[in-house]
């Protein structure tokens, strides 16, 4: 309960950041679902439906895909509670399959989102025209598809991990890089990126520790990164798409370092962003192309980019303090007007 709790807290303030008018909520199953067959899962999420069902609703609680949820499950969640409230209502949910009312581009959301940030951070820093090196923590949607931008950007991917282990490229792949559609390929078929031609395997800890890079992405669960890494990694930008994947106290020690990170209230706001137009979409019976959800994604990264970048150089702060001084700001500008 304490963690959905902080996730709630953090996601408030993610949409205040992305200034987007949600709240803030988060909710779950304690389940290891892998341990689950297909028509588990699905009688699990349809149960779970009903027993929420009144305090969801387009205007009230808009659930959205998180760790091991994907659009099939969210389409669950939309016909479970279209028979509970006796009507077809797609704008309860988001996340789901696009013939269902989806929008494009939600499944890539999170990791372009902070991409667009990533990219923003390495113009102010005057690294634009620099090819990073890159080493991944958590290989699922959010790190795929980091590491597949990343990549297609022309940066080298050198370490990856999953929950079944971690690897590296060796001398033979370290100037090409790991192809992240080949290591998608690999966990399809092994259920591990672990044993990918070309690549050694290494600890959990060794992907954080064992080798200078430029760029980290903490990508899996939170909490996953110790003082003790941040003493030891040798890394410049920390991005993080992963919720709260910093221990407390690590920050002050990454600090001290000159370690710069892009915290997870503004690096995977792009998740939600686009859960929101894809709402906006529902709401209004609309159907967005892909470019323009792209846009107006990168449109809404960028500005709260530069207003966080301001209250970095106003204050003198790190990002992460920054994030959250703005997020206050926009709350407590809410809240002065719900007293009106």
């Amino acid at each position: 309960m304490e963690e959905v709790k902080i996730l709630a807290f953090l996601m408030t303030l993610k949409c205040a950041v992305a200034g987007i008018p949600f709240g803030g909520g988060k909710g779950g199953v304690q389940v290891n679902p892998k341990l689950l067959s297909s028509s588990e899962l699905e009688r699990l999420t349809r149960s779970y439906t009903r027993a929420i069902a009144e305090v969801i609703g387009p205007k009230t609680d808009v659930p959205a895909p998180d760790v091991y949820t994907d659009a099939r499950i969210m389409a669950w969640i939309f016909g479970e509670y279209g028979k509970a409230v006796g009507k077809k209502t797609p704008a309860v949910v988001t996340g789901k399959p696009i013939a269902l009312g989806g929008s494009k581009g939600r499944n890539v959301a999170t990791a372009l989102g902070g991409i667009y940030v990533l990219e923003q951070l390495l113009e102010k820093l005057g690294l634009s025209d620099k090819k990073m090196t890159v080493a991944i923590q958590g290989f699922g949607n959010a790190g795929f598809n980091a590491a597949k931008f990343l990549y297609e950007r022309g940066h080298r991917i050198l370490a990856v991990s999953d929950s079944s282990g971690a690897v590296m490229a060796t001398k033979e792949t370290f100037e090409s890089g790991l192809n992240p559609f080949e290591l998608l390929e690999c966990k399809q078929r092994a259920g591990t990126v672990c044993g990918f031609p070309g690549t050694k395997k290494i600890s959990q800890k060794d992907l954080l520790c064992c080798h200078p890079f430029d760029i980290l992405v903490p990508a899996a669960l939170g909490g996953l990164v110790t003082k003790d890494d941040a003493r030891k990694m040798a890394v410049k930008i920390i991005l993080e798409l992963a919720n709260g994947p910093l221990q407390d106290g690590v920050d002050a020690v990454l600090n001290k370092r000159g370690i710069i990170v892009l915290p997870d209230i503004l690096a995977n706001a792009g998740g939600v962003t686009v859960s929101y137009f894809e709402w906006l979409q529902n709401m209004k019976n609309q159907k967005w192309s892909e470019e323009k959800v792209f846009g107006e994604l990168k449109k809404v990264m960028t500005e709260s980019f530069s207003a966080i970048w301001e209250n970095k150089n106003k204050y003198r702060i790190n990002l992460r303090e920054a994030a959250m001084v703005l997020a206050l700001q926009r709350l407590e500008k809410a809240y002065d007007k719900r007293k009106i």
